[in-house]
């Protein structure tokens, strides 16, 4: 997550800060889901495992979790996005000029209307591998942010969405947000049917309790759903992080996933935590993470992506989309 680097990706925001924010109005009905916080601990736990061995791009331990993930997609009746959960793309290393294969992992949920506007949910799944021979398991970043995303998968399953959604577990994100770079670029559906990206993105690590939801700047009408979200959340979610900025790593925008599909003009809000202590060091484990923040974060993150079903085609149509 969030290489400390100047973007390259030009801001889209032209159109959509001039539209009005969404009627509040426009909420999903009371969900009799509930989070297992259990399970999402574990998938926690599993995926910064040593024996993951960091989950770099390409490597075995990559592998074991990509495995991890299908079966946990398998275990609870999601479909695969086509014919496979497994979509293959090739990008080149930028020091060596060697390509690399990577996988990004898609299911498919079936909206029960017939609205052409589809939701993609996206965390990314690799982290930085093994360096020096120490483990750099990449609990917070971003092994939280895929089991964030796996109990959106399972509520949406129980509770079936109005519009359809894709489920994106992507690859390669470390390596410059490759894996998004590729859905963008190759869609399983037409783009201009993509209305909106959620993106999660290091939600397990905050000694003070706050997800930052950043993306407002550029979509101001998505504040209401913010907002909204953040009425019921038992943990502060304050909107910034993504205004212009000269100063490093001040600017999220394009930092993460969610950036390549702000580049060719979806809207987005990206949930995530600050920087802290254990951000892309060997130390970023289990052991580390802010349990509780952790399973209340996700209970936020659930809420935001029913919240933005529920108002998909106001986001269609403020966004242009």
């Amino acid at each position: 997550m969030r290489a400390i680097l100047a973007s390259s990706v030009l801001s889209i925001a032209l159109l959509s800060t001039a539209c009005a924010a969404i009627q509040p109005e426009a909420t999903a009905a009371v969900s009799e889901w509930t989070l297992d916080r259990a399970q999402l601990l574990t998938d926690l736990d599993v995926l910064a495992a040593d024996n993951m061995e960091g989950r770099e791009v390409g490597t075995e331990g990559n592998a074991r979790a990509r495995a991890y993930i299908i079966g946990r997609l398998e275990a609870m009746g999601a479909a695969p996005m086509g014919d496979s959960f497994e979509h293959d793309f090739t990008f080149e290393q930028r020091r060596t000029g060697a390509k690399v294969e990577g996988v990004n992992i898609l299911a498919f949920i079936a909206g029960t209307s017939d609205s052409d506007r589809t939701m993609v949910v996206t965390a990314h799944y690799d982290h930085e591998g093994m360096r020096g021979g120490q483990i750099w398991n990449g609990a917070d970043d971003n092994a939280s942010g895929v089991a964030s995303v796996l109990a959106v998968t399972e509520m949406f399953l129980a509770e079936p969405p109005e519009h359809d959604v894709i489920i994106a577990f992507v690859d390669a994100e470390e390596r410059g947000l490759q894996g998004a770079h590729a859905f963008v670029a190759n869609p399983p559906i037409p783009v201009e049917n993509i209305t909106f990206n959620l993106n999660m993105d290091m939600v397990a690590m905050s000694t003070d309790r706050i997800l930052w939801a950043v993306g407002t700047y550029h979509y101001p009408f998505l504040t209401t759903i913010v907002d909204d979200v953040a009425s019921r959340a038992t943990v502060s979610m304050p909107m910034g992080y993504d205004e212009p900025s000269q100063e490093p790593g001040a600017d999220w925008t394009n930092l993460t996933d969610s950036g390549a599909f702000h580049a060719v003009g979806i809207p987005f809000i990206y949930l995530g935590v600050d920087y802290h202590p254990h951000y892309h060091q060997p130390t970023d484990t289990y052991e580390n993470m802010t349990l509780d923040f952790f399973q209340d974060a996700s209970v936020a993150v659930v809420d935001f992506a029913r919240q933005a079903d529920a108002r998909l085609d106001a986001i269609g149509e403020a966004s242009g989309r």
